[in-house]
């Protein structure tokens, strides 16, 4: 199931709508020991820029009997709509059509995000300066049995609840964060303070999807984490920053712990963060545990 916007597909359940501001949807694994819910909402912006993926599927190759696996993201987009919407519908297919990815899924995620970005940009190549030149986050989580491996390029971010408590399960990729600031400055960039640190005196972010002009210093590569999932694990979190400039990692996690279904309880942080003040698209994942 996709979700951009107000367009959502796939042959999940079907999402349910509120106003022109909200898309929701939901769906559990066939054997009820996980369900996603997502919900994206424009806010107070006047464009919807966020994009959003989650879906059950199988490895490659793998048996029609056998588990699913999930595989789940939010995209936060900058500049436009259109490099979220490429990357939410190219990413997991790259993924699945990756032959490593069953042997090692934590190479096949990171040539998966790098080869999604590489086809964006020539799939603009030859488009004047101005166009095609937007980029996305990404925040992606996938679950194979209980392995959960977080991939996260940009400022959206992942935490997981465990015993109640939040795990930070990325790193927001901010300019000046010493290791991104060296690898800027090493490729010829600089970090300027602009209201925040930015790229060149541009982009917040130092890790995205597209953003043609300063590529040479905007990696689409990820840093990926995995966890072994336990019964202490109630649920993962994805969202933009939309939910993370007005919500703190713990809030949300007792929040979301607070409603059972999935798809009410990503509702419910979405909408909490709106009437918070964000000022951003809002958009959000959160993966329910029954392990």
């Amino acid at each position: 199931m996709y979700a951009t916007g107000m367009l959502a597909r796939g042959t999940a359940a079907a999402p349910s709508q509120a106003g022109d501001a909200l898309v929701t949807g939901g769906e559990a694994r066939s054997d009820g020991r996980a369900s996603f819910g997502f919900a994206l909402m424009r806010g107070k912006r006047a464009q919807q820029e966020d994009a959003a993926a989650a879906q059950w599927s199988r490895m490659p190759g793998a048996a029609p009997g056998s588990e699913q696996i999930g595989l789940f993201g939010v995209f936060d987009g900058h500049g436009g709509p259109d490099a979220a919407q490429y990357v939410r519908n190219n990413l997991f297919t790259n993924l699945l059509s990756n032959a490593r990815f069953a042997e090692d899924p934590k190479a096949a995620i990171t040539e998966a995000f790098e080869a999604t970005d590489a086809a964006y940009l020539r799939l603009h190549s030859g488009s004047a300066p101005g166009h095609g030149d937007d980029g996305c986050t990404a925040i992606t989580a996938a679950l194979i049995g209980q392995r959960l491996l977080v991939a996260n390029a940009g400022d959206s971010r992942a935490v997981l609840s465990r015993g109640g408590k939040a795990v930070p399960m990325s790193v927001d990729h901010k300019p000046n964060l010493r290791e991104e600031r060296q690898r800027i400055e090493g490729a010829g960039g600089v970090v300027v303070w602009a209201g925040t640190w930015r790229v060149s005196g541009v982009l917040a972010v130092s890790r995205a999807f597209g953003d043609r002009p300063l590529k040479r210093f905007v990696i689409p590569t990820p840093e990926v984490k995995e966890e072994a999932l336990t019964s202490h694990d109630e649920c993962l979190i994805l969202a933009s920053d939309g939910v993370w400039d007005v919500i703190a990692n713990q809030e949300a996690v007792t929040l979301v712990n607070g409603v059972p279904d999935a798809q009410r309880a990503v509702r419910r942080l979405v909408e909490e963060a709106y009437n918070r003040g964000s000022f951003d698209n809002i958009s959000a994942v959160v993966v329910k545990f029954r392990f």
